[in-house]
């Protein structure tokens, strides 16, 4: 029995807010906009390439706005990331690798360079690089 992860709410505090920021600036697919009911609204989009989608509307989480830390895209450029998500005027860090001191600025090893943004709300990303294939 295979057990995917296709959805992740996302606790967000102004739903269009959220939606033009994931639609126009981190370029993710609109799945669709539904209303359910009048106080019910669920927004789904998909990041490019990715099985899993993200979800948020009123009366869909009980987290507060800004609080989901960890949501990880993997890349096989991260430069073209980073400057698609600048582009498009996402907040994007620098690419940081982790040191000894924490994250430090540069590329790492394999599978240890990232970059990180966040929603408006401050739901917390972060954009890894996998590496190549030999």
């Amino acid at each position: 029995m295979d057990w995917t992860l296709e959805l992740v709410m996302l606790p967000v505090s102004d739903v269009d807010r959220a939606k033009g920021f994931y639609e126009e600036q981190a370029g993710f697919k609109l799945d669709h906009d539904t209303r359910i009911g009048e106080d019910v609204r669920f927004v789904q989009l998909t990041p490019p390439g990715s099985g899993c989608s993200i979800a948020f509307g009123p009366g869909m989480s009980s987290m507060a706005p800004g609080s989901l830390e960890g949501l990880t895209l993997v890349v096989n450029d991260l430069d073209a990331a980073r400057a698609f998500l600048i582009e498009r005027g996402v907040d994007a860090s620098p690419i940081q690798h982790y040191g000894e001191a924490g994250f430090e600025d540069g590329r790492g090893d394999p599978w240890n360079s990232f970059v990180f943004f966040a929603d408006p709300d401050g739901n917390a990303w972060t954009v890894q690089e996998r590496p190549a294939q030999a």
